[in-house]
């Protein structure tokens, strides 16, 4: 176990540490092999990517709303609100489909304004301000389309349905997708280097060279691996331009969590909001951003929804922060706040959208697909907080540090006694006096 302690970081890691890589693995493999090779066909992991996309997009906003000590349960109805009326927008006022995207953004930003100011200012727990948000939205989802669907233009698809365009010799793959792959695989090698170099200037332990040369090459092994079944895709196919905007949102949101003041405030709030108060953060300050940001990537996410299917519809959004929130807790943050990554949350997301794609594949029926899931979301969080009691860090971020993209805000000399007295969220704690 050694070798892959030092691989993967930290002390005390174990086999049960591997958690939801793990299930990650398995999940692929199980239904690879349930359904003859299909759940890694080209064709439906390009279709995994292009239909689940939202679910990767909201879990960047609610592990920030988590880590905080919070919850949001309206960004469904939020994305669907925000459609509705980027749907109507560009077929019945005849918006360009750019103007309607910028009116989705600035809709998505006051919505989060609104719930942000009830959470922050009037220091309504979130839980309330949006479950009343969800109804309210929903609500308003329904009147403004007058519960039917609404179509939109297929210049507006793009972001939904379309790929990154294609140039050059016929090589039986698509060129931007081998291209975009290549760029890719330069900038891991670049990390790993960048992040060993940086260590040894400061004077910093460095891991051993075949560490950083096996954790780089797994790496690149995988997204290799990715780029061959994005690029023998159909022909017309290639890398989505959804994965694009999403993955584009996971590095913004890496950096944002892991090198701003702003997101080690975020933290600070989930962790010990006490303490954050009496160091000059501000509570307020941090509540409303985290809360407004959410409904801004929930209109992102629903307007994507809306070009992959080529409609607005009252349905849209129906148990979206459920599956944010899974993802979330699977990707191994706390319920009690103050601890996630972005990067756990992707993987958390993957573990969901996999899943279900899988159970879809094999033609498991609706409610036991609700079941199977339901229990994968139990058995994560209870597997997370059997693990923060033996005081084990984090696989993921043991994978990520040693790349700069991502950092386990955890100690792995965590004591049970110290987990169990973490603080619940800013609303629980009447004593904290807010500046």
């Amino acid at each position: 176990m050694n070798p892959l302690r030092q691989l993967f970081g930290g002390r005390g890691t174990s086999a049960g540490q591997y958690g939801m890589i793990i299930a990650l693995i398995l999940i692929v493999a199980i239904f690879e092999i349930a359904t003859g090779g299909l759940t890694l066909s080209p064709t439906n992991v390009i279709n995994v990517f292009q239909q689940y996309s939202y679910i990767l997009i909201l879990a960047l906003g609610m592990v920030m709303v988590i880590i905080a000590g919070h919850i949001d349960l309206s960004v469904g109805s939020v994305a669907a609100f925000v459609g509705i009326i980027v749907a109507q927008a560009m077929s019945q006022w005849h918006w360009s489909w750019w103007e309607a995207i910028l009116l989705g953004l600035v809709i998505g930003a006051l919505v989060g304004a609104w719930q942000g100011f009830w959470v922050a200012f009037v220091r309504v727990p979130a839980f309330i301000v949006t479950l009343a948000g969800q109804l309210i939205f929903r609500g308003a989802n329904q009147w403004i389309g007058n519960s039917t669907s609404v179509s939109v233009p297929e210049s507006y698809q793009t972001i939904g349905n379309g790929f990154i365009p294609d140039f050059g010799p016929n090589t039986g793959f698509s060129n931007g997708t081998l291209l975009l792959g290549l760029i890719t695989v330069i900038v891991l090698i670049w990390s790993e280097a960048r992040g060993r170099a940086k260590r040894r200037k400061m004077g910093a332990e460095l891991v051993p060279m075949w560490v950083s040369i096996v954790r780089t090459g797994i790496l690149v092994a995988v997204t290799l691996f990715g780029t061959y079944l994005f690029g023998a895709g159909s022909v017309g196919t290639s890398f989505p331009v959804v994965a694009i905007i999403a993955g584009v949102l996971t590095i913004l949101y890496g950096f944002i969590t892991r090198n701003t003041i702003f997101g080690r405030q975020v933290y600070a709030v989930g962790g010990n909001a006490n303490a954050a108060a009496l160091s000059g953060v501000s509570i307020r300050r941090v509540n409303f951003f985290v809360m407004a940001n959410m409904s801004l990537l929930a209109a992102i996410a629903g307007m994507v929804y809306v070009g992959y299917a080529g409609a607005s519809g009252p349905a849209d959004g129906t148990g979206w922060e459920l599956d944010a929130i899974a993802a979330v807790f699977v990707g191994g943050a706390a319920v009690s706040g103050g601890i996630g990554t972005v990067a756990g949350s992707i993987v958390g997301a993957l573990v969901m959208a996999l899943l279900q794609n899988g159970l879809q594949l094999i033609g498991a029926e609706s409610n036991l697909q609700q079941i199977i899931r339901g229990l994968v979301l139990l058995l994560a969080v209870a597997f997370d907080v059997y693990s923060k009691t033996q005081g084990r860090p984090s696989l993921i971020g043991g994978i990520t540090r040693g790349l700069g993209i991502g950092r386990d805000r955890t100690k792995a000399t965590d004591a049970p006694a110290q987990v169990a007295a973490l603080p619940k969220s800013i609303d629980d704690q009447s004593t904290v006096s807010l500046p």
